[in-house]
C-alpha cells in the first residue's frame, strides 16, 4: 500500500476534479464538492489548510471512494 502524501487543498481539490468532482461552494475555509453517479450524488467537504493532515486526506479519499495510487495518477 502506497503511504498517503501531504498535500495542500489546492492540489487535492484539482485532482479530483479530474475524476469528474464539481466544486459546489466554499463557505469559510471549507470547499464542498460533489460527484454525481447513476445510483446516487457523493459529497465531500475539503478543509482550504495547506497542507491537509494526512488522516484527513484519508478519510477524504475513502468518502470519494478512491485508493491512494489512483489519487495519485490524478496529480
Amino acid at each position: 500500500m502506497t503511504k498517503i502524501p501531504s498535500v495542500s487543498f489546492d492540489k487535492v481539490v484539482k485532482a479530483l476534479q479530474r475524476d469528474g468532482w464539481v466544486v459546489v461552494r466554499q463557505k469559510g475555509s471549507h470547499i464542498r464538492m460533489q460527484k454525481r453517479t447513476q445510483d446516487e450524488v457523493l459529497k465531500l467537504t475539503i478543509p482550504a489548510h495547506k497542507p491537509i493532515k494526512r488522516s484527513t486526506l484519508s478519510h477524504i479519499l475513502k468518502q470519494a471512494r478512491m485508493n491512494v495510487e489512483s489519487f495519485l495518477e490524478l496529480m
